[in-house]
């Protein structure tokens, strides 16, 4: 099975309409949606995601933040997207991110940068259940080049 990954578009950019173009520079890089859900983080869920910041000046505004309106959050699958993901959205200050980024492109704060990414493999198992179950997880694979699926 390839890598899983879990990536949300955050309040802020959702509200920004940016949704759509975040995840086409996920599937430009030939990485597979296998689950989607438009949904509103409830305080428990964030607190459970961000728990390895609990105690950090920044924790209770990250978690009002990512409370405050609807999340984009999405299942990435694809041979080393943990990575590459990360290398898609950038660092977490927009400041610091490179041009060409998510973040350095589209974020405005550090809190407000636009889009979240798992920053490992054992972080993405943890946190991919805090949205998802396993059978919300369609198992597919992706055209080589440009195709459609073949009816089964």
């Amino acid at each position: 099975m390839d890598e899983r990954t879990l990536v949300f578009v955050k309040p802020d950019a959702v509200a920004r309409g940016l949704a759509g173009e975040i995840l086409q520079r996920v599937e430009r890089r030939g990485f597979s949606i296998v689950a989607a859900k438009l949904l509103r983080m409830t305080r428990r869920q964030a607190e459970e995601l961000y728990e390895v910041h609990a105690g950090k000046f920044f924790f209770n505004r990250l978690v009002k933040h990512v409370t405050s309106g609807p999340i984009l959050a999405l299942i990435v699958e694809g041979p080393g997207c943990v990575e590459s993901i990360r290398n898609i959205i950038g660092r977490t200050n927009p400041a610091e991110a490179g041009a060409g980024t998510v973040r350095g492109d589209l974020g405005l704060t550090e809190t407000c940068n636009s889009v979240h990414a798992s920053d490992s493999r054992e972080t993405a198992e943890r946190e991919i259940p805090i949205f998802f179950s396993e059978k919300e997880i369609l198992r597919y694979t992706r055209p080589l080049e440009g195709g459609y699926f073949k009816p089964n």
